[in-house]
């Protein structure tokens, strides 16, 4: 007989977790037993508290961890260390932008979300709930619920602790993309799109730790780097497990060929739903990716190269073809992401320890611009012919003459724009030229030089709006509306700091050069 032995949990290095899933799991006591009129206002309050809260438990322990040391917790399950901290701030800052997006009414005292997500689209039940000024309360905490997931898949320090993580983050993303307010069928088509092959990509995943278990004969990063010099014979095995792996993770990151659910969850989705989504998965896959490669492939990047170097062009040629035909806004930003999601992963895979900074902070100006320029999706609205406004105009042509409506909206996103193009000046600038630097770094030239030649075309589709908004008559069809303010909190924050990163990209490269540390 075994004796359990308890393990030594740090409690303290998990306190950002604990304090964000400690929140939700409050947010769904308060939607069992506080009355219904009061729930908004609590959620929000608690759910600003707790993101604001463990971002400055990130910085305190930024102050404690040693920057030459790693710290094992709850066994070795979870890993603080300078990477993970540095990747947890990164999505907690655009987790706390998306949620002042989220949190916002407009002057219709409507928010994004359908009164009850469980009516069936048009019933006489969901109009009465809509007369009755229902509101789904609910999305908060399933929104801390995915941060907690967010948080613990970069920290994750074996494959079962990814896979829980993966799931933790993904099971409420599938919930809150089926709960838009408008276009029910259209949002409820995109949730069970994304949650099909969620699951599909997830059996990928658990194939993959399956063979990397009967590789090793452990699910520990560590243990499973360690048998990839030690045992002979089974690379086939490892390979195959790696690759699996892999699967889940690029489903995530929207890369391709896992990347079809992405233009229809995007549109279809509630919009603040889908600038959190975009900007704070990513981060998170990514930085889950980069400690996976880094620590247990590093030794199999020759094997990897062909597979890697053919799913980055083809992922950088869909997002950028499909991107250029798009006519609906939500969908061209959608392929913008899988565009994206190529050249990061130039830098992911280049399995250089520049790589790993130049990842991070392209994630960050691109999770702060994606999450601004959602936000401001949400508020052009469409009118009827009444006058009487109704959803968000998608249609690329209502933007026309926005610039001469609401010149320092159009402004705002004309930098989040220029941020995604990679025009300098803008944080995307800086995030393009680290990651393409990175590349070459490593041997990946021929990937750059599609990528400078991609990144040229996509600034197509994003210049094509920029003419529609400046320099095109404005369709009267379109307006946009006030609100209570949130959304404009985090539309100038966002600009803000995309102008910042590029302007004086300096101390935010050195701060992010010192969690480029991973150790197992």
């Amino acid at each position: 007989m075994t004796n359990f032995v308890t393990p030594d949990i740090d409690w303290a290095a998990l306190t950002p977790i604990l304090v964000v899933m400690g929140a939700a799991v409050l947010g769904v006591l308060v939607e069992a037993f506080a009355p219904r009129n009061s729930r908004r206002s609590v959620q929000v309050t608690i759910t600003f508290l707790a993101l604001a809260g463990a971002l400055v438990s990130v910085v305190w322990r930024w102050t404690v961890v040693d920057t030459e040391d790693a710290q094992a917790v709850v066994g070795g399950q979870l890993i603080e260390d300078p990477f993970t901290l540095m990747a947890q701030g990164i999505v907690l800052v655009s987790a706390l932008l998306a949620a002042f997006v989220i949190a916002d009414r407009t002057q219709t005292r409507e928010g994004s979300f359908a009164a009850s997500a469980a009516t069936r689209p048009g019933s006489q039940e969901e109009r009465e709930l809509i007369r009755a000024g229902v509101q789904q309360t609910e999305v908060y905490p399933l929104v801390l619920f995915a941060v907690t997931g967010m948080l613990a898949f970069p920290a994750a320090g074996d494959l079962l602790t990814l896979f829980i993580a993966l799931e933790v983050l993904s099971l409420p993303l599938y919930i809150l993309s089926g709960m838009s307010r408008r276009k029910r069928l259209i949002s409820q088509e995109a949730a069970l799109k994304y949650f099909l092959l969620g699951a599909f990509s997830s059996a990928f995943f658990l194939m993959g730790v399956a063979l990397l278990f009967g590789f090793s004969g452990s699910v520990r990063y560590s243990e499973v780097a360690q048998a990839t010099t030690a045992t002979v014979g089974m690379e086939w095995m490892l390979i195959i497990g790696i690759v699996f792996v892999l699967v889940g993770l690029l489903f995530k990151v929207g890369a391709v060929p896992f990347h079809s659910w992405t233009p229809d969850v995007y549109q279809g989705a509630p919009t603040p739903i889908t600038g959190f989504m975009a900007a704070g998965t990513k981060i998170a896959a990514f930085a889950a990716m980069i400690r996976f490669l880094y620590v247990i492939a590093p030794g199999m990047a020759g094997d990897l190269e062909v597979l890697l170097w053919v799913i980055i062009i083809v992922t950088m040629l869909v997002g950028t073809v499909l991107g250029i035909i798009q006519t609906d806004i939500k969908r061209m930003l959608a392929y913008s992401s899988i565009a994206h999601a190529g050249f990061v992963l130039i830098a992911a895979t280049s399995f250089e320890i520049s790589g790993i900074s130049a990842t991070l902070f392209y994630l960050l100006a691109y999770g702060v611009a994606t999450v601004g320029a959602f936000g401001i999706v949400t508020l052009v609205r469409e009118k009827d012919s009444n006058g009487n406004i109704t959803g968000e105009a998608t249609s690329l042509k209502a933007w026309a003459g926005l610039g001469k409506r609401k010149p320092a909206l159009a402004v705002s996103m004309l930098i989040f724009l220029l941020s995604f193009a990679g025009i300098p000046l803008t944080g995307g600038f800086v995030g393009k030229f680290t990651a393409f630097a990175a590349g070459i770094e490593g041997g990946a030239w021929p990937l750059v030089v599609i990528a400078v030649l991609a990144s040229a075309a996509t600034a197509f589709f994003y210049f094509r709006l920029v003419v529609l908004m400046f320099f095109e008559d404005s369709d009267e069809r379109t307006t946009v509306v006030s609100s209570e303010g949130m959304s404009l909190v985090a539309i100038v924050i966002a600009a803000i700091a995309t102008i910042a990163l590029g302007v004086f990209p300096g101390p935010v490269l050195d701060l992010i050069g010192n969690a480029a540390v991973l150790l197992p």
